[in-house]
């Protein structure tokens, strides 16, 4: 079964089920799919539609941020629970120590000394861990080993 046919179920049984705040989740998935359909050419594969909720869910995780700072507890409330929602489906994500271990191979076999070669090393691990870890995590990382 596809996520798109999963996540289609699991509207139907949170209609059945009233779970409002879970419906409201599955639809924003459900709308970035038919996007994806809509604008590409053919059928979209399961590949596609996890990028596209690894998007949805750094939106949710980013607009969180901004309700807290402006003391919108509520709001951020609502944005975390849409992200864990759409984070279901989406496979596990690497631990620090593992995303580590593969920057510190990157860096041995690239030669990168300090940080002026940050570039050198982003692109392929980037290439690597793509949807398997986050940017964010992955350069604070990679910066702490080339000052290190």
């Amino acid at each position: 079964m596809s996520i798109a046919q999963k996540i289609n179920d699991d509207i139907k049984k949170a209609m059945l089920a009233k779970d409002k705040k879970r419906l409201e989740a599955l639809r924003a998935v459900k709308s970035a799919v038919m996007l994806l359909n809509t604008s590409g050419d053919g059928e979209v594969g399961d590949a596609d539609v996890e990028k596209a909720m690894q998007k949805l869910v750094k939106q949710r995780r980013d607009a969180a941020t901004i309700y807290h700072e402006q003391n919108r507890a509520d709001m951020a409330e609502d944005e975390l629970f849409q992200a864990d929602v759409i984070s279901e489906y989406l496979p596990e994500m690497m631990s620090e120590a593992d995303i580590r271990k593969v920057v510190k191979e990157k860096i041995a076999a690239s030669g990168a000394t300090g940080p002026q070669d940050m570039g050198k090393v982003m692109g392929p691990i980037m290439g690597q861990l793509q949807g398997k870890a986050d940017g964010k995590l992955i350069s604070q990382i990679v910066k702490e080993e080339l000052s290190a």
